[in-house]
């Protein structure tokens, strides 16, 4: 222990992190409750500011922490080890691996599976985290999240070096996640924006979210619809320029097109009749981001089996959502995109046809 005001210098390796994370990296005995307590009463500062545990630090920024808290004698608690995991668990967790390389592994994460854990939840992507070190020294680290019923796209930094790099990208928004959605009927403009903002739900624990005018945070969310069946529902492609809780949901929801089987934010109208799953229909789709030796990745998730299966019922072909023009496309596409988007057209013309038909055969 230390009678003296402590200063730290932030390294490369924390660049980008948040600064109770920071405390668990080097000073690993200093409760998050001593540190919030720090905070509240002015004693912890970054660069002479005060600050709070959720401030994002910069590599070179000068932290000033006081002196370190005596631990109570009998009241303080061993750290308890993580369980080791089972085969089948190692096993299971390899198996979601889409991507590996010496910075970052990208997962497909099964909808059910929460990334952290919580109240009453024992089983998420953090735990497993132990089974995909493989040749790294340390352990994998999560830079994002995806809510437990939404499946896709996870992203995990194998080093403290690349966590930073990437916690910096989607702090900063330079990373792209593209999400497919169905939802329920079919929205007016089918190509639009939503800048509704969001905050926490009165009554509910932090555990809803709505939308509110007045105290909310700036939420933005791109959609485009794909393909539609009548107007019962439809496929859309989302994108979130925020990464608010549960945004996708809530702006989907609060312009009258809910999720399929989001009975959260759209109740009993999120569900459809005639088969279709009860499960969520939200799945990230795509992710793509700068890799911290130069480069991108760029990596696409299969759909989980429950939104597959109502993708064929409804009659939707993924190719369509594949080949969908992105904003950041530089010069021609590939060749093999042009035979699938050429592929795609021309099964649309030839559904249109039948229809016209038919439309015929009735008069």
């Amino acid at each position: 222990m230390t009678d003296f005001v402590r200063q730290f210098t932030v390294g490369y390796d924390d660049d980008g992190i948040r600064l109770d994370r920071w405390f668990k990296r080097h000073l690993p005995d200093t409760s998050f409750t001593t540190v919030a307590k720090w905070a509240r009463t002015g004693q912890l500062r970054v660069d002479g500011a005060r600050a709070t545990p959720g401030d994002r630090i910069t590599a070179g920024q000068v932290l000033r922490v006081p002196p370190a808290e005596p631990a109570p004698a009998e009241s303080a608690r061993p750290m308890r080890p993580r369980a080791a995991l089972s085969e089948d668990e190692i096993a299971f967790a390899r198996e979601l691996v889409i991507h590996k390389d010496r910075d970052a592994l990208v997962l497909n994460k099964p909808p059910g599976l929460a990334t952290q854990g919580g109240t009453k939840t024992t089983t998420h992507v953090d735990g497993l985290l132990d089974a995909l070190q493989f040749e790294a020294e340390g352990r994998p680290k999560l830079v994002h999240r995806l809510d437990k019923d939404t499946s896709g796209a996870l992203l995990v930094a194998r080093n403290a070096r690349s966590a930073a790099f990437f916690a910096k990208a989607f702090s900063g928004r330079t990373a792209r996640k593209i999400y497919w959605a169905l939802v329920v009927g079919v929205p007016s403009i089918e190509d639009g924006t939503i800048e509704l903002p969001i905050g926490k739900q009165p009554g509910t624990g932090g555990e809803k979210m709505h939308v509110d005018e007045e105290n909310g945070q700036a939420a933005r969310s791109r959609y485009r619809v794909i393909e539609r069946a009548g107007n019962r529902c439809c496929w859309v492609e989302l994108q979130p320029f925020t990464g608010r809780t549960h945004q996708l949901r809530v702006h989907m929801a609060a312009i009258g097109h809910p999720i399929v089987g989001d009975g959260k934010y759209g109740g009993a109208a999120a569900f459809l009749t005639g088969g279709i799953s009860r499960k969520m229909h939200l799945h990230a789709r795509r992710i793509r981001v700068d890799h911290p030796d130069g480069g991108r990745i760029d990596q696409t998730a299969e759909l989980p089996s429950h939104f597959a299966e109502s993708m064929n019922q409804l009659g939707f072909d993924e190719i369509r959502g594949d080949v969908m023009p992105q904003d950041e496309e530089r010069g021609p596409p590939p060749k093999e995109v042009l035979k699938q988007r050429a592929k795609a057209h021309a099964k649309q013309i030839r559904k249109e046809r039948r229809g016209e038909r038919r439309g015929r055969g009735t008069r």
